[in-house]
């Protein structure tokens, strides 16, 4: 097990890279994360949902993402409350005190998914979350060394030295373990290193000394990492891109409940592609604006609007830019959004951005699929997931976007500039994303591939890893404690 001496240190990254390094090897490996807290998900082979980490790594190893491999999967909807899933399917909402009380009752679903998931492989690299030492949460603990306990698992910490006080990060962490969790240590891994590692030997022999943690490597910072898809929004504003000289401008609002923004990573491949996660006013340049997915659409209509960019939306479509909504931001366009049941918040509901004929009623059915088909425009091929609550209907629904299987999704407005859908992933579709940034601007397709421009990275960073990391030694220690 990989846990952190804090969030954001490299965690998943380095099990996506030994996943892929390990299957390299010859072994079945497969990744297991006993809780995951993220509003990116991806929709499994199974029927489910799992953290989009999992996904990934799932994808490293070379087979079909399950919802074993993320069992407890939490979706933040306010501040002080989530979703909760277990084992792929929606268990219901919980404030974060209850959930306190409430996530030692799914260590018996962890557990029983671990299990399966072991039954199948040479090697299960499992991650932790957050930090392996909140003493605060160590009560029911599911995450890091309650689930390492558990299961009888060994553990190596990651520490990321980018971010300063690696030496405290990993003594301190150490300190605050009781002795039988300590117990479990095998070592550490020192994450994102810019420079020369020889600098730091001083800081290896003093961790050394007051811990007897050997380290396993020290790991440069690997600029490829921003080619994957990333966990949560903590990075979620280093996503855009910029340069003068690229020619289509797109702009995203970062909602305060952003989901699956994901979906943009293939278009921020792109070379002649600016695109700016937006926290401030929309740039009055941009060609398109998307609305990305959310895990609150009405509370993040009311942000939005709270934002000013309603009244940036008006004006990009007044000038005549174009406007594309995706699953929450496709719901975000029509006239109303209501919310009878109080699926995400107390009952209620909020005008739309009325930029299509069209109203949604949040329900409490879960649409859990994967789906492939054409955008109607162009004719081109699409693929991905639907993972939405809410029924959209009403007249602009007569134009849809898409037609999957023998179905509609979406809508387009009747000058086109003006469209939505359900569809997540599907830019990840090469020739539908040259055909739509075509209508866009005028341009030559640069020819990204982007599947395999993923692929490719994740051989790259398992090759990283072999060179910087003793492989060898991570798996020696790999057997169950005691």
């Amino acid at each position: 097990m990989l846990q952190g001496t804090g969030s954001d240190v490299g965690k998943s990254l380095l099990v996506a890279g030994l996943c892929r390094a390990f299957t390299r090897r010859g072994l079945t490996v497969r990744p297991f994360k006993p809780q995951n807290m993220s509003n990116n998900a991806a929709v499994t082979a199974d029927g489910g949902e799992i953290g989009r980490a999992q996904a990934l790594q799932a994808r490293a190893c070379g087979v079909p993402p399950v919802t074993d491999m993320n069992p407890v999967l939490l979706k933040p909807q306010t501040d002080v409350g989530a979703q909760v899933v277990v084992q792929g399917r929606v268990w219901g909402n919980a404030a974060a005190r209850d959930y306190q009380a409430l996530k030692g009752r799914l260590l018996p679903a962890a557990l029983d998914s671990f299990r399966r998931i072991a039954s199948e492989a040479d090697l299960v690299l499992v991650e932790g979350a957050g930090s392996a030492s909140e003493v605060n949460l160590r009560d029911g603990d599911i995450a890091n060394m309650g689930f390492a306990e558990a299961a009888n698992l060994p553990v190596a910490l990651v520490a990321d030295i980018d971010r300063g006080g690696v030496i405290a990060a990993v003594v301190g962490t150490w300190t605050l373990l009781p002795p039988p969790e300590r117990a479990r240590l095998i070592g550490y891994v020192i994450n994102k290193f810019r420079g020369d590692p020889s600098l730091f030997d001083g800081g290896l022999a003093r961790i050394d000394a007051e811990t007897g943690l050997p380290c396993f490597g020290i790991v440069p910072y690997f600029p490829d990492a921003r080619r994957l898809p990333a966990e949560d929004a903590v990075a979620v504003e280093t996503r855009g891109t910029a340069g003068t000289d690229r020619t289509i401008r797109i702009a995203v609002p970062v909602l305060s409940r952003i989901a699956n923004f994901d979906d943009l990573d293939p278009l921020a491949a792109e070379p002649d592609v600016s695109l700016t996660m937006a926290t401030g006013p929309l740039p009055g340049d941009a060609d398109l604006v998307i609305l990305p997915g959310s895990k609150a659409t009405i509370a993040d209509l009311h942000h939005l609007r709270a934002r000013g960019w309603d009244i940036d939306i008006a004006a990009h479509v007044r000038r005549g830019g174009a406007v594309l909504g995706l699953c929450a931001g496709f719901q975000m366009l029509g006239r109303t959004v209501r919310d009878p049941r109080g699926i995400e918040a107390p009952p209620g509901e909020t005008p739309g951005l009325s930029l299509l004929d069209a109203e949604t009623d949040l329900t409490p059915d879960k649409s859990l699929t994967e789906a492939t088909g054409t955008e109607i425009a162009s004719g081109e091929a699409v693929r991905g997931y639907e993972m939405h609550m809410g029924r959209t209907t009403g007249p602009a629904l007569a134009r849809p976007m898409l037609r999957l299987g023998d179905r509609p999704d979406g809508a387009v407005s009747p000058d086109g500039r003006i469209m939505g859908c359900y569809l997540h992933g599907l830019f990840a579709s090469d020739a539908f994303r040259h055909a739509f940034l075509a209508r866009l601007r005028d341009r030559a397709p640069a020819g990204i591939a982007y599947d395999h421009q993923v692929d490719h990275t994740l051989d790259a960073l398992a090759a990283h890893l072999e060179t910087h990391l003793d492989l060898d030694a991570l798996l020696t220690g790999a057997a169950p404690v005691g």
